[in-house]
């Protein structure tokens, strides 16, 4: 019922009648000032809806699908305010930030998942690596084979981040698009941070704030380089 709402708030915002509601108003508004496509919010809405329905993911593929529906169509969506959403490299990087930011929040969220009795890394990577799901609620980072799935799992997103940053790699990415891309730091930050765990996710230190965060955000948006 929720989505619903969403769906129909939506299509009156398209319709220029916003609900009496402040997010929709806001969105309108924004919709409006800056030409943003409806279809980016609806897509959000739709993988947001089916996620809720299939929490566990059978594949890579699936996060991936769903990675792209949301993370980086969110990434889209501040292109199109930048007035920016006609380039191919800055769609094509911005969607492989998104997954690879995606990924990130997973397996960052994963001791809690575990905690709810809730499996989020990938069936696929879980089976090659011989993890059971029950093992992972009871021990954590000890479970067996959990190590090596998460370190499949970063492997993957972390491929993504060097696939955006190849893009770039000669003079950076434009000032004017910067702020977007300035998503990718955190997501580098604890890739780096959960490679000094040994790729324990449940390694207590990943869960506090990272001091270093603030400054490498800065010297990013002056190298213009993520």
């Amino acid at each position: 019922m929720r989505m619903q709402f969403w769906r129909d708030a939506v299509k009156s915002i398209q319709e220029n009648r916003p609900p009496h509601h402040p997010i929709a108003m806001a969105l309108h508004k924004a919709l409006k000032e800056f030409n943003i496509p409806a279809y980016h919010l609806k897509r959000i809405i739709d993988a947001r809806d089916r996620d809720l329905f299939a929490p566990t993911y059978m594949s890579v593929d699936k996060v991936t699908d769903y990675a792209e529906a949301t993370s980086s169509t969110m990434l889209y969506t501040l292109l199109s305010i930048l007035k920016l959403s006609k380039s191919d490299t800055l769609s094509h990087a911005a969607s492989h930030i998104g997954v690879a930011s995606s990924f990130v929040t997973l397996l960052r969220s994963l001791p809690f998942h575990a905690s709810k009795r809730r499996m989020i890394i990938p069936a696929d990577l879980s089976s090659k690596n011989g993890v059971q799901e029950e093992d992972v609620f009871r021990c954590g980072g000890s479970a067996e084979g959990i190590k090596d799935a998460v370190y499949d799992f970063a492997t993957v997103a972390n491929n993504h981040l060097l696939t955006a940053r190849e893009m770039f790699k000669d003079e950076g990415v434009a000032e004017a698009a910067m702020p977007v891309f300035l998503h990718a730091v955190p997501t580098s930050s604890y890739l780096v941070n959960l490679e000094k765990a040994n790729f324990d996710a449940f390694d207590p230190k990943l869960q506090q704030r990272d001091w270093k965060l603030p400054p490498r955000i800065w010297w990013a948006a002056r190298s213009k380089k993520f």
